[in-house]
């Protein structure tokens, strides 16, 4: 099966190098609003180079004028001035630092940002990033956000100092022995072509092997997680051979990328090598002629020796593995650390609350769903049949951790079924955007919500254009007046949100819920903290609300209340009314007992 995958995997690979395009475009969107500092970097560079622009020609004097004329004075003084250009380079690294900061550190933060969240969005729309758990994702995407990180810095140190070497060199040579410059272009400009020719294949062939590496950490920690069931069914020696494929997969990929890599060792004899050859053969009958002095020929050798050959070994070596592996890291970011975009549609295509044009037949149906958290996991709901009509009144019941909160989750489309569909009014949640399916569907957990600020604030937080009219009547119909009075009214800050009881919370929650857009409201125990006579007047008021209403029951009363009853049995749901249940379940008929017997008054 790995096999087979790993194929597939190779036949549909990307056209784009390496996800090296993907990856210089989000770093060039990143680093785009810091220009003026990536701009007062490139200006210390300038000054960085000039030691590289003035080495031949400053050794070139000291020679012919100094040295050789017998003025040592004249050439230990042009040779001061190379020292004093190399501390200007040291000054000008030094003050080039923070500005090199100002344009990495915002870049991690961005990263960290859109890797984040972008897993969060995954997470909460019930996809595994890699095949992991969310935060195995997350954990490996921000170790590549920090080595994104510091490739991005080391570049910008290390390849603006060599750019700027090269290009000062060929300046300072063709300034000192113009006739020396095209025996240098000549074999330098194919090195060239070869080297970028070469990073195609280098990107796909690093890519390859970080994919592989990946794999075999997604493949790991899912045996690792199984272990248990591996060792009980006796499955350890097919376990073996997979992990095994996987690791040849790593091992051939990193043998293809040292077979590219030693390619570049042909570029550094093509272009730093072969010019000094040259030189060196033709200086006798330059000198010979008169075409240059020995002073010159010494200049333009330092060139060639110190300046070039040591800038084109690193550019090819160490700044070219930078340069890679900064292409795929950025890349994979790309791929993975992108918040999913959200659908076209807009928003207007739904009316709001009071203004429907035509009832349709539901307002929530599940088709076929299946969910489990895990490829080998038993389901926590297998192959769902349900429809919930305009005004619908559903009550989900079940013992104690069967699913009913996750069941909540993928009718409010926060998770995604594995198969199977839920719509919304006809449309599955999967292609409505974020913003709408939030709008048109609101959940209130059991653990409510309340922030610091006024009351208000907190009641039209999802309805902000709320009328004190509309607060009126939210905070009268779910049983929270009292409470609105107690507090100041609407523009009275809330004491410490810590302070207020949990039964309080779920009032102030119950209201914002209430007086928000949402067509679809599931409350999922939303009223357990509540005695049950608020509990009855806060579900009466949203069963009498336009949309439809889901209640995850926490009392006896909050099923009876509902038009239909959904039973979850395992993964073998039951939906009927309560005399439907109670006629044909044993387990309704026990949890129904149970809460009796919990309500029950103790002598």
């Amino acid at each position: 099966m790995i096999r087979r995958r790993a194929r597939d995997n190779a036949r549909h690979a990307p056209v784009d190098p390496g996800g090296i395009r993907a990856g210089r475009d989000l770093l060039v969107g990143e680093l785009r609003p810091h220009k003026a500092a990536f701009l007062r970097v490139l200006g210390w560079s300038v000054l960085e180079g000039m030691p590289a622009l003035l080495s031949g020609a400053l050794v070139a004097a000291a020679l012919d004028q100094g040295f050789l004329a017998g003025r040592n004075t004249v050439g230990f003084v042009l040779l001061g001035v190379l020292g004093l250009a190399m501390l200007l380079r040291v000054a000008a690294t030094y003050a080039m630092f923070p500005h090199l900061a100002a344009v990495v550190e915002p870049l991690r933060d961005a990263l960290v940002r859109r890797v984040v969240g972008g897993a969060l969005d995954a997470a909460v729309a019930g996809r595994r990033p890699g095949g992991t758990d969310p935060s195995a994702a997350v954990a490996r995407l921000t170790e590549q956000v920090e080595t994104c990180r510091n490739l991005t810095a080391s570049l910008l140190r290390t390849l603006r100092q060599l750019a700027v070497t090269v290009v000062a060199a060929l300046v300072g040579l063709a300034v000192l022995a113009p006739i020396v410059l095209p025996l240098v272009l000549i074999p330098l400009v194919p090195a060239a072509w070869l080297f970028i020719r070469l990073l195609g294949p280098l990107a796909r062939r690093r890519r390859a092997l970080v994919l592989a590496d990946e794999r075999i950490a997604s493949d790991t920690g899912r045996v690792v997680g199984g272990l248990r069931d591996v060792v009980a069914l006796g499955a350890q020696d097919r376990v073996v051979a997979e992990l095994r494929v996987a690791i040849e997969a790593q091992a051939k990929a990193a043998r293809a990328l040292a077979r590219a890599s030693a390619l570049r060792l042909l570029i550094v004899g093509i272009g730093g090598q072969l010019p000094l050859i040259i030189l060196l053969l033709a200086a006798p009958r330059l000198l010979r002629e008169g075409t240059l002095s020995p002073g010159e020929v010494a200049g333009a050798v330092l060139y060639l020796v110190k300046e070039l050959a040591p800038a084109l070994r690193a550019l090819t070596a160490t700044v070219g593995d930078w340069i890679l592996e900064l292409g795929v890291v950025a890349g994979r970011l790309a791929e993975s650390g992108g918040r999913p975009k959200a659908a076209a549609e807009p928003l207007a295509a739904v009316p709001a609350p009071g203004t429907e044009r035509s009832i349709r037949p539901a307002a929530l149906t599940a088709r076929d769903v299946t969910f489990s958290y895990g490829q080998y996991a038993a389901p926590v709901v297998q192959g769902l049949h349900l429809s919930v009509p305009e005004r619908g009144h559903l009550a989900i019941v079940g013992p104690s951790g069967i699913g009913k909160s996750t069941l909540a989750a993928l009718l409010a489309g926060l998770l995604t079924p594995q198969h199977g569909t839920v719509l919304l009014r006809g449309v599955p949640t999967s292609d409505l955007g974020e913003e709408r399916l939030r709008r048109e569907i609101a959940v209130v957990p059991q653990e409510a919500y309340v922030f610091a600020g006024t009351l208000r604030e907190n009641l039209a937080y999802l309805q902000p254009a709320a009328t004190d009219a509309e607060l009126d009547r939210a905070v009268r119909l779910v049983g929270a007046r009292e409470l609105a009075e107690r507090i100041g009214g609407y523009d009275a800050e809330l004491p410490d949100p810590a302070a207020l009881s949990a039964g309080e919370c779920q009032m102030i929650a119950l209201a914002r819920t209430f007086v928000s857009p949402a067509r679809l409201v599931i409350l999922d125990e939303a009223t357990c903290h509540l005695d049950p006579g608020t509990e009855a007047l806060a579900e009466s008021a949203f069963a009498a609300r336009p949309g439809a209403l889901i209640v995850i029951a926490h009392r006896m009363d909050s099923a009876r209340r509902a038009d239909q009853i959904l039973l979850m049995d395992g993964h073998l749901p039951t939906v009927g009314t309560h005399d439907e249940l109670m006629a044909r379940s044993t387990l309704y008929n026990d949890l129904i007992g149970h809460w009796s017997t919990a309500s029950a008054p103790r002598a």
